[in-house]
């Protein structure tokens, strides 16, 4: 038998397309249905999950565009979806009169191509034309079309780039920045556009002037221009790796400032204030903070700042978002949010008055949905809990809000309760985590309970009302666990370091952690309990399924990475570098052999059964990870399951139908392992 650390015998796997791969996913799959689908149960949870996709009484999101709020929703009737638009009076309804503006399902139908939407750019500030995006069947990579939004049709003659991961944006109404594939020398090694062009309305794309050119080796590099009225800029930016970049003011003569901050800062202008989020010490402000400076005093020279937030071993900045005179902050204290506004004075230099916007309850977070930063103080707030259904709240800044919709219950969570609890991680690290539940009596036995965990890339996870696994879980006796480990963003910049490269092993030692407090807890036993996570969570099931395999009794990983000495070779595996290391860096291919779970599967391992799920069209984490792994397990006996979603991308699912199979095939998979009697 060869050794996949010596010769990898699957690489015929990678062939996205190839006639061999795809016999062979065809194959899983039959295997996975016969075991999953065809499960008495299956159709029924299928349905449940479904209604709750599709449910007409969900709160339909807005962000506001000029005169109107604009939504994509989708449901049985429109599977694809429709872009559409309302004012804010009927916006107020319970059934709003929308109009749509662009049908996805008829589209697609007219054009025989799998379209998804992918989102649009409104032209500022008159609001009149759009450039959308279309995705072939859910991919990162886009078609983008020039839509004129009076007449509801494509332009013609308007702007118009083929499939790419195209980065564009408006200048002026005849103007773009663009970068797109031009052919050899236009795209980075991860598959982004290296160069910024100015492109002109009834030109040719590959006549459009270069403006800024990134390397090879960087990520990506994007242009910007600020429409907001009074303070017209263009920036321009070169992505250096998944954390650090550099924007530069492009200047009218062409020439580029450069704004001088820290590389691994996030920058930007907003009006007469620069604004930096620190993911280091700078200024003798430390790693996490969020600093403003005058921007004209900045490119002086000067580097007053003002501190707009400092972190503390608890708390952790969440997000910030601008009205048209404050900024409204969101925190996190122990993983729940909490939010207050920001007021800057009319001067420079008078400094910034602060106070509590709205009370947030306990174990909840609170997101800002939308504001209108060029107009008014208005602001859209999502407010919602484990067990509390969302309530969107509409006020201005110095007035009284009111909850404008209130998303109704979607699972019975009669006896369940919420609880927070901290694991002693191997190095003595205190980690959060949270129980959703039966309320535990006196005396009462562990039972089946799922651990969720993510662990990357400084992402944090926070609660929120999770209707499908209410349904799917919840609601069936089972215990819902969200792991807060190092890698993510629940404590800012330096939890999210502090699991970075050679140090990835203590994402998975929280996260073992978490699973054996359960146990010590009487929650659940190590048959009882599951495992799941995806993409970047997808590495961290990969490392529970080869390294603590004696703790869990099933795991699912979703478009997972698993392969770490080839990722950076496949789709946008070299932009994570920066997170994992480069496996051709030999001081980081020792590290990340260890790491690589396709690369510690072995036969004389008991290991739990596993699901893997992907997508053929998933273009950022390459459906090979999964595939290999399964065909790896499967070859040395161990019980898999492989599941392979023909479309949907990185999200694995492009519609709501594809949702509800993929979560029902889970859920089927977890109940037969964890809980068959249930």
């Amino acid at each position: 038998m060869r050794l996949v650390t010596d010769e990898d015998p699957y690489l015929w796997l990678e062939d996205i397309d190839g006639e061999a791969a795809l016999r062979w996913v065809a194959e899983r799959n039959a295997e996975t249905a016969a075991a999953l689908a065809a499960d008495a149960a299956f159709p029924v949870l299928k349905e449940r999950l479904r209604e709750v996709l599709d449910a007409s009484d969900r709160i339909p999101y807005t962000v506001r565009r000029g005169a109107f709020l604009y939504n994509f929703w989708q449901d049985a009737e429109q599977v694809r979806g429709v872009w559409r638009r309302t004012t804010p009076e009927q916006y107020r309804k319970d059934s709003p009169d929308w109009e749509v503006l662009l049908d996805i399902d008829a589209l697609a139908a007219a054009e025989d191509e799998k379209w998804v939407w992918a989102g649009a750019q409104v032209r500022r500030p008159d609001h009149d034309r759009a450039l959308v995006c279309l995705s072939r069947d859910g991919g990162d990579a886009v078609v983008v079309r020039e839509f004129d939004l009076a007449t509801g049709t494509f332009v013609d003659d308007g702007f118009r780039v083929g499939e790419a991961k195209t980065r564009i944006g408006w200048i002026d109404a005849d103007t773009v920045f663009v970068g797109t594939d031009l052919g050899p020398g236009s795209l980075t090694d991860a598959g982004y556009p290296r160069t910024v062009r100015s492109w002109r309305r009834g030109t040719p794309l590959e006549e459009s002037v270069l403006v800024f050119e990134a390397g090879k080796g960087d990520v990506a590099a994007w242009g910007l221009h600020d429409a907001t009225p009074g303070f017209e800029r263009d920036f321009v930016c070169r992505w250096l790796d998944f954390f650090r970049s550099e924007t530069y003011l492009l200047a009218p003569d062409a020439s580029l400032v450069r704004i001088d901050v820290p590389d691994d800062a996030n920058a930007y202008a907003h009006r007469r204030h620069l604004i930096v989020s620190l993911k280091s010490d700078w200024l003798g402000q430390p790693a996490g903070s969020l600093l403003a400076f005058d921007f004209d005093a900045f490119l002086a020279g000067d580097r007053t700042a003002e501190v707009l937030f400092t972190p503390d071993e608890r708390t952790a900045l969440a997000g910030h978002s601008w009205t048209r005179h404050h900024l409204i902050l969101e925190t996190m204290r122990d993983v729940s949010t909490r939010i207050e506004v920001l007021t800057p004075a009319p001067t420079p230099g008078g400094g910034w008055t602060r106070k509590p916007l709205t009370d947030v309850p306990a174990l909840s977070r609170v997101t800002v949905v939308d504001t209108d930063p060029d107009v008014s103080d208005e602001y859209f707030l999502d407010v919602s809990g484990f067990l509390q259904p969302p309530a969107l709240h509409h006020g201005r800044i110095g007035a009284d809000s009111e909850i404008l919709k209130q998303g109704p219950a979607r699972f019975d969570a009669a006896g369940l309760a919420v609880e927070q609890h901290f694991a002693a991680s191997q190095d003595g690290t205190r980690v959060p985590y949270f129980v959703i539940g039966p309320g535990r009596a006196p005396g009462a036995g562990p039972g089946p309970a799922l651990l969720y965990g993510y662990g990357g890339f400084e992402v944090p996870l926070i609660p929120s009302y999770d209707a499908v696994t209410g349904r799917a879980w919840l609601e069936r006796g089972g215990t819902y666990v969200i792991a807060n480990i190092r890698g993510g963003g629940e404590y800012g910049p330096d939890w999210h370091q502090a699991a970075l490269g050679a140090d990835r092993p203590r994402a998975f030692e929280d996260f073992a952690a978490v699973a054996g407090d359960l146990v010590t807890r009487g929650i659940t036993t190590p048959a009882m309990l599951g495992a799941a996570g995806g993409s970047n969570g997808g590495l961290l099931m990969g490392a529970m399924l080869t390294r603590y395999p004696h703790l869990f009794g099933a795991i699912v990983a979703q478009v997972p990475l698993l392969d770490m000495l080839r990722f950076h070779k496949l789709l946008a595996g070299a932009s994570w570098t920066a997170e994992y290391g480069n496996p051709d860096n030999e001081a980081d291919r020792p590290h990340l052999r260890e790491l690589s779970p396709y690369h510690r599967i072995t036969a004389d391992r008991v290991y739990p059964p596993v699901l893997l799920t992907t997508s053929t069209r998933d273009d950022r984490v390459h459906p090979g990870h999964a595939r290999k792994a399964a065909a790896r397990l499967r070859e040395l006996g161990h019980p898999v399951l492989f599941h392979e979603n023909t479309g949907g991308g990185h999200a694995g699912a492009s519609d709501n139908e594809q949702s509800a199979h993929n979560e029902a095939l889970m859920h089927t998979f977890l109940r037969q392992h964890l809980a068959p009697e249930a």
